[in-house]
């Protein structure tokens, strides 16, 4: 029995039937590597077998009435492949858009908490011979880096079937015992909260007052809730928008090189740009620039004594998208600046505070009043709190094999909010950015023109670069 984070509970009671919150990573891959040749069995097969070493997708919510804690993983005695790994086929002509949109569809449903919070679709009939895997992940179980992580277990860097780690094989989230969860709860809720409580509220302090001090000096990053509305910054439903492109890495690289930038960097004056031309197709570019949130991994950071433990290990970067800037080389230039600026006072602020904060999320209060915010559209009500969350996760730059078939492309795909309506993630991996769109479709069934105002930021730059 392994105990939630409060971040990692957080995502469980944050979820509504609009609100999803689960991440997706969807995969083009080439069927014709696969030894002995493909078939949707061989491939739910293998998958079974592997799945024995990695105990991350054998493991399924449990709770109790008495546990005034968070949930706790249990492992799923009665787990069943077939009640995870799905086949569909893509409807004609078998597109990338229309794969997109039949992963739309899927992104719209909820998971089945009664069972391992994943699911796998395979999707045949590609026009290019080529089949595309979505995976389904709650965000209770997985952030950035893990997710990346349990990617790289299901992929191998040559055709050929892994031997299984036998301590992975063995290692277990334990069963579960009504007794130990509500009295271990009852230690943590009771005794060590208020402890925790007393320790954090003066650093929590110190947060606002060195956030004033940067803002006089023009040296802080944005704050919240200073965001001007979008189309985004609206009440979501469940159904979903997906738009998919892949860029060269090489030319992102080049891009990098020429104006003295990082490759994030680019990525955020990319984003910046293509919002602004596709707010200006609608008419509806503010004057004021957006304001993005970048989620920042602190995986491998000194643990805070007020928290310990979790999957979910970030925490999250405001600054400023260059849609006010109509030259392409002069929003990278910004973008490198507004960035560098957000960095630094970022750096300033202990990374372990939202999730020692997250801590204290009162379950069945934060799930009823986050229902009600979505029922009475209270998103309309309050300034938007950023315009839109921008994720960049480095992948490894080499081939890779998913179950034995080449993977040509990667495509991560993040939640989206109540008044937060537009996640765009990229991936990197094997020469290329792999950038996913993700939007509501009341808000944007148009996605796809933001994809394709990636490519033309990055025609734009590459010209500028010549």
């Amino acid at each position: 029995m392994q105990r939630l984070s409060g971040l990692d509970a957080s995502f469980l009671y944050l979820e509504t039937r609009s609100q999803l919150m689960h991440v997706i990573g969807i995969l083009e891959i080439d069927p014709s590597t696969v030894p002995g040749g493909y078939t949707f069995t061989k491939l739910r097969d293998e998958l079974e077998r592997r799945i024995a070493g990695m105990p991350a997708f054998r493991r399924k919510l449990d709770n109790s009435l008495l546990n005034i804690d968070h949930p706790v993983w249990i492992e799923d005695d009665d787990f069943d492949i077939q009640r995870h790994v799905h086949r569909v086929a893509v409807p004609a002509p078998g597109g990338e858009a229309e794969m997109a949109d039949l992963c739309g569809h899927l992104a719209g449903q909820t998971l089945d908490r009664g069972k391992p919070l994943w699911e796998l679709w395979v999707i045949e009939g590609m026009a290019d011979g080529k089949v595309a895997a979505m995976l389904r992940i709650h965000h209770a179980g997985v952030d950035g880096v893990t997710s990346a992580e349990l990617l790289a277990q299901m992929c191998t860097l040559t055709p050929e079937a892994p031997d299984l780690d036998p301590d992975r094989v063995q290692e277990t989230a334990g069963g579960s015992s009504r007794t130990t969860m509500a009295v271990t709860g009852a230690v943590n809720y009771l005794i060590q909260r208020p402890i925790a409580l007393a320790r954090l509220i003066p650093d929590t302090v110190r947060v606002p007052i060195g956030w004033l001090q940067r803002s006089r000096a023009d040296t802080a990053m944005p704050a919240p809730f200073q965001a001007p509305r979008t189309r985004f910054n609206a009440p979501i439903s469940p159904h979903r928008s997906i738009a998919l492109t892949q860029l060269s890495l090489d030319d992102i690289k080049r891009v990098k090189n020429r104006f003295g930038v990082k490759i994030n960097d680019v990525v955020l004056a990319m984003t910046g740009g293509a919002l602004r031309s596709y707010l200006i197709e609608h008419d509806e570019l503010p004057e004021q620039p957006l304001v993005g949130m970048v989620p920042v991994s602190v995986h491998g950071a000194d643990e805070s004594a007020l928290v310990t433990g979790g999957t979910n290990k970030v925490t999250g970067m405001f600054t400023l998208l260059p849609t006010d800037l109509a030259d392409p080389v002069e929003r990278v230039e910004t973008a490198a600046e507004l960035a560098r600026k957000s960095k630094a006072h970022h750096a300033d602020i202990d990374a372990n505070m939202l999730r020692a904060w997250a801590q204290f999320a009162p379950g069945t209060t934060m799930a009823t009043m986050m229902k009600v915010y979505g029922d009475k559209r209270l998103s309309l009500r309050h300034p938007p709190i950023f315009n839109a969350l921008i994720s960049n996760v480095a992948g490894p730059d080499f081939p890779m094999y998913f179950l034995g078939a080449r993977v040509t492309a990667v495509y991560p795909l993040g939640p989206i909010f109540h008044g937060l309506g537009l996640n765009i993630t990229v991936f990197s991996a094997d020469g290329h950015l792999n950038v996913g769109i993700l939007s509501c479709t009341d808000q944007a069934p148009d996605v796809w023109a933001i994809a394709r105002a990636f490519d033309e930021e990055l025609k734009q730059l590459l010209e500028a670069c010549d």
